[in-house]
């Protein structure tokens, strides 16, 4: 196999740091950067130790909107995958800023040093979301959904997308935009709606529901995402250059079954609490992956039951991992209407 160098923002955060081993483990010959900021929701711990330690591998401490760091970076990739984000729907609710300085500014600043440095650079894969189509319109959602984000964290997510697909356009950047649904697995940061059932299973707390729990989502298991990647990056770039893909399963599942799940497959008596529904909410997600399936040969492997089960077991296993963030569990949050709900 080729030797390559490999760029990826956010590297150390949940995908990003699943994509870091997966590339590790998948490609023996390439060479491994990360830049990430570290904030709470990135930790080194997420990247295995047999990586750390291997010459293959470079950490950077750096924020994306550091352009000379990021156009140092980039002029030494043949690859980038640009994960760096601020990621939380509900934080964006009361902290928007943020998202919009890291998910828009700092995009701006990747897909700048890609533009410089396009001559050299094989490919830009840019990781969206779902979040950018808001509820379904259409059952299941395709590539050309309508774009209507719901909450801040969507609507900058949204002005990523469409910022690198307009330098798509007009400078002709090596450009792949992935559009990931609900992704779920081991690592994930407690804020999220799984790890936060599960370990409030494992702790016979409560499982918090917001609104009545029928909202549903199509859920994808990290390592068949970081799988999808992959494939996306090997395909001829002649196949993916200025292509969105929707990376899901065609399956949804209701919040309100998962929390049923999550109480089986522990063993929990916890019970299943309703609280006030966030603002913003997505009703509905499925994800139509059939661009993805018929261009790439891309399929989803793991059924959602399977992969919940593996997380369950991780956790359990990983208790001084999520010890540390155990107190983001509870974290209260007033509406623009002073009433409260816990993220």
């Amino acid at each position: 196999m080729k030797e390559k160098t490999i760029l990826i923002t956010g590297g150390a955060g949940f995908i990003g740091s699943q994509f870091v081993e997966y590339i590790f483990d998948n490609h023996p010959k390439w060479h491994i950067l990360i830049v990430d900021a570290l904030t709470y929701a990135g930790c080194l711990d997420n990247i295995p130790k047999k990586v750390k330690e291997s010459d293959r591998f470079e950490f950077w401490y750096g924020d994306i909107r550091d352009r000379a760091l990021v156009f140092d970076l980039v002029a030494h990739s043949d690859i980038v995958v640009h994960f760096a984000a601020e990621s939380h729907v509900a934080r964006s609710l009361f902290d928007d800023q943020k998202f919009f300085e890291t998910d828009v500014i700092g995009t701006q600043s990747v897909a700048s040093a890609v533009v410089k440095y396009r001559e050299s650079l094989e490919l830009f894969v840019h990781i969206s979301t779902s979040e950018v189509y808001g509820s379904a319109l259409s059952i299941p959602m395709n590539e050309d959904h309508p774009l209507n984000p719901t909450t801040p964290y969507a609507s900058a997510k949204c002005a990523a997308d469409r910022l690198v697909y307009s330098y798509f356009l007009t400078y002709n950047i090596p450009a792949v935009i992935l559009r990931p649904f609900n992704n779920y697995g081991p690592k994930q940061h407690l804020e999220k709606v799984i790890p936060r059932f599960i370990i409030n299973a494992l702790k016979g707390e409560p499982l918090i529901i917001h609104g009545d729990g029928e909202n549903s989502r199509d859920w994808i298991f990290v390592k068949d995402c970081c799988a999808a990647i992959d494939m996306v990056m090997n395909t001829p770039r002649e196949r993916v250059i200025g292509k969105i893909f929707n990376i899901g399963t065609g399956e949804e599942i209701k919040i309100k079954d998962i929390a049923l799940f999550v109480k089986e497959f522990t063993g929990s008596s916890s019970l299943i609490v309703h609280s006030m529904d966030r603002p913003g909410q997505v009703r509905r997600h499925r994800a139509d992956y059939k661009r993805i399936k018929e261009d790439i040969g891309w399929e989803p492997r793991v059924e959602f039951k399977e992969g919940l089960k593996k997380t369950i077991k991780w956790y359990k296993e990983n208790e001084k991992w999520w010890k540390r963030m155990e107190w983001m569990l509870k974290i209260p949050y007033k509406t623009w209407n002073g009433r409260q709900f816990w993220l």
